[in-house]
């Protein structure tokens, strides 16, 4: 089938379309289920348990689970992707991971979460969205650079099974697999118990299949291209700030995964949102707000930089792959969240961002 399509409309095309439909698909079942690590964290963190913790875990669980599935069946190959091949940083997945947990706290939301919010309306995301973006661009390769590069280089572990957990644990794919299944039985338990919604269910394990299919892709265009791509995972840091450069500097460069990637979302929840009646616009309560918003989207754009992901990149799709420095990244970013919640907001638990679609029950 890729070969057909590749045949047709050449590679990059191909690529961009491949970002487009798994983008899109994520941003329909993200905007459903409202995925969020930043409600996940603060749930967990505030011991108020409503059903944003177990939608978080049902992505997280299915990412993982489906991966290793493809790994396990030999459709898919983790072994040459960045997250494992390439050197890594984890003093830059701590430092950043950390940075990454306190924005997102900040701007109400991850990187993914807002790129849903833009679509639906919401005019404190786009902006927050932008910041971002202009923030992961500076620390790849303009001002913040230098700073990003002397954060990365106080710690680093070289690729190959140095950066690969499963190889270093000796646990396998058949570990990590089982792994991923208890996990998401745990999510299925809570799930009933909670009583989250069936769009809180099924928009979570949507989420997590669209991570697997990312890895699956990618890995098999790299195996039918002519040319070199690199295996990629779904994150929202690198394509951000790519899809920002596309449009102000380099727009006739070949499309690519990532620029089909971002929009892909964007049109996947706006749809979700019109289908469901939910698109209306949102503004800014005030300039101390505001100034709240950039700040926390400027520590998410330098932060998912420096640890190599965002709460997408690092947390569901470099975890799924047990990668390390993804594992500290994600470690990192839930520990700061939690203590930016405790000491920033303090807020009762009515003023998180909206409910999943239903009624949820405690238990």
């Amino acid at each position: 089938m890729l070969e057909a399509l590749v045949e047709r409309f050449g590679e990059p095309w191909t690529l961009a379309g491949l970002g487009l439909a798994i983008g899109f698909g994520f941003g329909f079942f993200a905007q459903r289920s409202r995925f969020c690590l930043r409600s996940a964290v603060i749930e967990f963190a505030r011991r108020q348990p409503g059903g944003k913790l177990t939608v978080w875990l049902f992505a997280f669980a299915t990412a993982v689970v489906a991966t290793q599935a493809l790994v396990l069946a030999g459709a898919f190959d983790a072994g040459n992707a960045r997250q494992i091949a390439a050197r890594g940083s984890l003093s830059g997945a701590a430092v950043g991971g950390a940075l990454f947990g306190c924005g997102m706290v900040l701007a109400r939301g991850c990187a993914s979460r807002l790129l849903v919010l833009a679509a639906q309306g919401n005019l404190r995301s786009v902006m927050s969205g932008l910041v971002f973006a202009v923030a992961a661009q500076a620390a790849l390769s303009g001002a913040l650079a230098p700073l990003r590069e002397a954060i990365s280089g106080w710690w680093t572990v070289e690729g190959g099974t140095a950066r690969d957990l499963l190889a270093r644990s000796g646990v396998g794919h058949g570990g990590a697999l089982v792994f991923g299944l208890v996990w998401l039985a745990a999510a299925l338990v809570w799930a009933r118990r909670q009583r989250v919604p069936a769009w809180g269910v099924g928009g979570a394990v949507g989420v997590g299949l669209a991570v697997a299919c990312a890895w699956w892709a990618t890995y098999a265009m790299s195996k039918v291209a002519f040319d070199p791509h690199p295996i990629q995972a779904l994150s929202f840091t690198g394509p951000s700030a790519e899809v920002l450069t596309r449009v102000l500097f380099a727009g006739g460069k070949p499309p690519t995964f990532d620029l089909g990637l971002v929009p892909g979302v964007v049109l996947g929840s706006f749809a979700a949102a019109a289908l469901f009646r939910e698109l209306r616009l949102e503004g800014f309560e005030g300039g101390r707000s505001m100034r709240r918003y950039i700040a926390g989207a400027v520590l998410m754009g330098f932060g998912g930089m420096t640890a190599g992901g965002c709460a997408v990149g690092a947390g569901l799709s470099g975890a799924a792959i047990f990668t390390i420095t993804s594992w500290v990244a994600l470690c990192a970013m839930w520990a700061a969240a939690a203590l930016t919640d405790r000491l920033v907001d303090q807020k009762p638990a009515g003023l998180l961002d909206q409910p999943i679609s239903g009624t949820i029950r405690h238990a």
